[in-house]
């Protein structure tokens, strides 16, 4: 089963340049995934809530992943408030050198967990353009089944 790091970046500029050194280890781009919330959320019928669609797809992936659910809760409000996730999916060791980049990188908040491969809405895998700016990093490590969490 793989193993997945999630991070949380509160300056998107800094998302390019982790992904960067996250593909370095040899973890393909295709396993590293970035998403933020949409700009506009465009309805698919009548019944369509977008947002509430694409909140309620995100909990579902975290949660999917290894996440708990005060913990989805914790990273979809930080795309809220304007960051970004970055997901690296693979090998054990290979997993935990991303989320000891995203850490060195500012992260504010990162897990790792074991589950199948997250489909994030609306994820990308397209490059941001960097700008230099630091994340503030708290901290917390608890033990969890198959992973453990930085926070």
């Amino acid at each position: 089963m793989p193993k997945t790091a999630v991070g949380l970046f509160e300056n998107a500029g800094l998302v390019d340049e982790v992904v960067h050194e996250i593909e370095a280890l040899g973890i393909p781009r295709s396993e590293v995934r970035t998403t933020k919330e949409p700009l506009s959320f465009d309805g698919t019928g009548v019944m369509s809530f977008p947002r509430l669609d694409f909140e309620v797809d995100l909990l579902r992936e975290l949660t999917r992943i290894g996440a708990t659910k005060p913990e989805a809760q914790a990273y979809l409000e930080g795309l809220r408030r304007g960051g970004t996730l970055i997901v690296a999916t693979g090998l054990d060791d290979k997993v935990d050198a991303a989320a000891d980049i995203m850490q060195q990188h500012g992260a504010v908040e990162i897990e790792e967990g074991t589950g199948p491969e997250p489909h994030l809405p609306h994820a990308s895998r397209e490059g941001i353009a960097p700008q230099r700016d630091q994340s503030v990093m708290t901290g917390r490590i608890r033990q969890a089944a198959g992973g453990f969490f930085v926070w």
